[in-house]
């Protein structure tokens, strides 16, 4: 089969030190300062041939994430400017829809035919965190398309405890094609929803949001926002097209940060009060998270989503006097996420389809990632077969 592969240089920045569970798995923690010179190409890959309680998916969609952007482009140094846990050279892309074509001899939930999403964490349910309820934070933790071959590929194979059939949304949408397409959002629109309902504990219906960044896991956040009954939305995005998007799935107001002081319009638009729930999904916090903190509303709540490797000024006192909270959110997986976010869709109450807005072959994968540099586009789908 043919993938499209990134290799890069293992060469630790002169300050980083490199820890022994590092050198032990060739796995870097924090692949910005490890991974060098990235090349990608689509070229041949050995097939993939599913183990005992596996599944052989053939890949209909895969989405390209903004941090496959972070692969593509890099730093002054020509390091990926990714900072999260990556092992190349491997076949990139995690945001998938796929049919199952075989199963493995022990495999009980699926049979060829079906149609799934599939979680991107590969978690192993035995360490500690994972028994603990915590599979986002596995201690023995792959990422398909990050550390193990991704979708960015004619075939894969997972275990099928990580698929979720896709039958209620094909159903809701009347096309087995279009299911796919729009079940190929459904990874980074769990990554929304692990953050802000999971790990932020959502908001009381009413409340004010914002949302800065409308890339696909920020649309996701205010579509999300909408069906759970926010009293208003406003985004802050610098591309233009995605300002359109962003409105289209549910924003009141969309702005472009760089025309006006993000946290004045906060508080403009909410009598001085501030907004109740800051959703950062740009991925530029040192920007952001001060211009949340203008507009913090009293027990309000912040959750970073966006990768960045930078620190953050945040004045505390903020923090304290407004009775504010700061959420980390990594992942997507337990918790009912992959469910319920196919029963949002299913159901109609959450439509992201308007943000599906370019298409390529699987021969064309590099380019599709140029293209996302622009960040014009909301989602860009490969369709490999």
């Amino acid at each position: 089969m043919k993938g499209l592969v990134l290799d890069a240089k293992w060469d630790p920045k002169p300050d980083y030190k490199v820890s022994d569970w590092e050198k032990k798995t060739g796995k870097a923690i924090s692949g910005n300062d490890i991974w060098r010179n990235p090349t990608l190409e689509v070229r041949s890959w050995p097939d993939p041939k599913p183990g005992p309680q596996e599944v052989l998916l053939e890949i209909q969609a895969c989405g390209v994430c903004g941090s496959d952007m972070h692969f593509y482009e890099t730093d002054d140094d020509n390091y990926i400017l990714y900072p999260g846990l990556t092992k190349f050279a491997t076949i990139l892309g995690h945001e998938f829809s796929a049919k199952v074509v075989e199963i493995g001899k022990d495999v009980t939930l699926l049979t060829p035919g079906d149609m799934v999403t599939v979680e991107e964490m590969i978690w192993c349910g035995r360490c500690i965190p994972c028994r603990n309820g915590y599979p986002n934070h596995c201690t023995n933790l792959e990422e398909i398309g990050f550390t193990i071959p991704g979708a960015f590929a004619n075939y894969i194979a997972v275990d099928e405890k990580f698929c979720w059939k896709i039958d209620a949304i094909a159903e809701k949408v009347g096309s087995e094609e279009k299911a796919y397409e729009v079940a190929a959002l459904t990874e980074p629109t769990c990554v929304a929803y692990n953050a802000m309902f999971e790990r932020a504990g959502g908001f009381r219906p009413g409340h004010f949001v914002s949302v800065f960044g409308a890339g696909s896991i920020g649309l996701a956040g205010i579509a999300l926002a909408k069906a759970a009954g926010a009293g208003k939305i406003v985004a802050f995005e610098v591309s233009k097209p995605r300002l359109e998007l962003a409105k289209a799935v549910g924003a009141d107001y969309a702005y472009d940060p760089r025309e006006v002081h993000a946290g004045e319009v906060l508080m403009e638009l909410s009598d001085g009060a501030g907004f109740d729930f800051h959703v950062e999904a740009a991925g530029v916090p040192e920007l952001t998270i001060p211009e949340m903190e203008q507009g913090l509303a009293i027990n309000s709540k912040i959750v970073q989503i966006g990768r960045a490797a930078k620190r953050v000024p945040m004045y505390l006192e903020a923090f304290q006097v407004r009775r504010a909270q700061a959420y980390g959110a990594q992942g997507h997986s337990g918790h009912e996420t992959f469910p319920n976010v196919i029963r949002l869709v299913a159901s109609g109450r959450i439509d992201l389809s308007p943000i599906i807005t370019s298409r390529y072959g699987l021969d064309d994968t590099l380019d599709a990632i140029a293209k996302s540099t622009d960040r014009t586009d909301g989602k860009i789908l490969v369709k490999p077969n």
